[in-house]
């Protein structure tokens, strides 16, 4: 026999453990790609939702000037929103403006808010709104700052002669006629301009008429019961 025949196996190495080979299975990097899709549009989503401001609903009698997607909502000259949609009501009677608004402004709307349209008028105190012949008419916010929080609103058709703010106060004068005088029309003192007409209307038995006036601040300060 030869030598190799006479080897016999080592003791020390029958009872070795045997090592098992497995193949390690890998998340491939093409899935990557559509789960940071679904993160990230996840996210834009909540922040887009959590960003949305309030929807109010204001109707008008008629939508002069509007136009859906375009004309801009503001306050003080700065945008705070945008026309979403207008449309008729049941009857066709009024024109109903979707506008929504920055979130920013949801405080504000209250039951107390007002809203007209800007455009190009000629008043007895002036004419107004001539920016709008270029960048066109738009809605204008004076806020509530009390009152119960609403969404729904009814424009006025002829802008406010007093604004939320406004330092000065209001007194009622009566009157058996108008006269010429109509809302916007200033009042003077010592030829100098010291308020305006805000509104009029008959007193309860028609005899006569309760005019309704603002002075502006420091002014007001002057009138006196005499």
């Amino acid at each position: 026999m030869n030598a190799e025949n006479n080897l016999e196996p080592d003791p020390d190495m029958v009872d070795l453990p045997q090592a098992e080979i497995q193949s390690k299975k890998q998340i491939s990097i093409v899935w990557l790609v559509p789960i940071a899709a679904i993160l990230i549009g996840g996210w834009l989503a909540y922040k887009g939702l959590s960003e949305k401001g309030p929807m109010v609903t204001i109707t008008f009698e008629s939508a002069e000037g509007l136009e859906a997607g375009k004309t801009l909502v503001k306050y003080k000259d700065v945008k705070i929103g945008e026309v979403e949609s207008i449309r008729f009501n049941a009857d066709l009677s009024q024109v109903i403006v979707r506008a929504e608004l920055f979130k920013e402004t949801e405080p504000f709307l209250t039951e107390n808010t007002r809203f007209w349209v800007v455009r190009p008028r000629v008043t007895a105190s002036g004419v107004s709104g001539l920016g709008t012949l270029f960048s066109g008419a738009y809605i204008e916010m004076d806020p509530g700052m009390e009152g119960q929080p609403a969404r729904r609103f009814k424009g006025l058709e002829t802008p406010p002669v007093v604004t939320a703010g406004m330092p000065g106060s209001e007194f009622m004068l009566k009157a058996k006629a108008l006269g010429s005088l109509e809302v916007g029309a200033p009042v003077y003192y010592r030829r100098i301009k010291v308020g305006q007409v805000i509104e009029y209307k008959l007193d309860e038995n028609g005899r006569s008429l309760a005019i309704k006036i603002f002075i502006n601040a420091p002014h007001d300060k002057l009138v006196r019961t005499n």
